[in-house]
């Protein structure tokens, strides 16, 4: 066990952090992705663009944002006028590493006539490189409003890209980038989990790579995943995603 640094020893840390809540004028933001703990001691849950969306809304002066470098990125474009804290300045996100700026750049000057359709998972600099930023659940809304002919790059996730190219019939060219907790998922282990669990619908995020993909009956964000399992019928979802989404799950549907 580790120990507690001596200015923690004794001290009731729920109590601690309300009473600096209060004081600073500050809310806690925390993405599905975090531990359950910390996700039950946040003001609000959700995911990255929800999250980012309730810093804008809300009157406090000061946002924590548990969660990955570009979410408090993000959270401060949309609210410029408040101090945004990120716990953790190391954490950081695979996705987001796969694509460093200054290769993106250079990868949008060898292409001059296309446009880059960015997802929002990616840093400051490459959002600022990009023209248009999508989340998982308006890209394909937005790419539907793009003109057939108008040549577009996507970024920073091949995977997402792939489902929308495969959605719409639009060819794309696409980043290289990949998350590697859903590059990971394995079709073997699924087949043998729905064997496992005969009728389980399947609820996979479009991260996952095309052998997940194919296997699901529900493909979306983070929060549409938790919909589709707090609509579902079925008492056994397969989730391919991050676990602890599960833990919203489990909250809002215990049986």
């Amino acid at each position: 066990m580790t120990a507690q640094p001596q200015s923690l020893k004794g001290l009731d840390l729920l109590a601690e952090i309300a009473r600096l809540k209060k004081e600073r004028n500050a809310v806690i933001l925390a993405h599905y992705y975090q531990k359950p703990e910390i996700q039950d001691l946040a003001d609000f849950v959700g995911d990255s663009l929800d999250l980012s969306r309730k810093a804008a809304a809300t009157d406090a002066e000061v946002i924590a944002f548990c969660g990955v470098r570009f979410m408090a990125e993000t959270a401060k474009i949309l609210s410029p006028e408040k101090i945004v804290i990120l716990p953790d300045m190391d954490a950081g996100c695979s996705l987001e590493d796969s694509c460093p700026p200054e290769q993106f750049k250079a990868f949008r000057e060898a292409h001059p006539d296309h446009i880059a359709l960015t997802y929002i998972n990616c840093s400051a600099a490459v959002k600022a490189l990009s023209d248009i930023i999508v989340t998982s659940s308006s890209a394909q809304i937005i790419l539907d409003q793009i003109p057939k002919g108008q040549k577009i790059i996507f970024g920073p996730d091949r995977h997402l890209g792939g489902y929308l190219a495969r959605k719409t019939g639009r060819d794309m060219l696409l980043w290289p980038g990949i998350c590697i907790v859903h590059q990971a998922f394995s079709e073997t282990e699924l087949l043998k989990l729905k064997a496992e669990h005969p009728g389980a619908p399947v609820a996979a995020h479009p991260e996952c790579p095309p052998h997940i993909i194919d296997h699901a009956d529900h493909v979306g964000s983070t929060k549409s995943i938790l919909d589709f399992a707090l609509s579902s019928p079925a008492k056994t979802i397969l989730v391919a995603t991050e676990p602890h989404i599960i833990h919203q799950m489990e909250k809002a549907a215990p049986e």
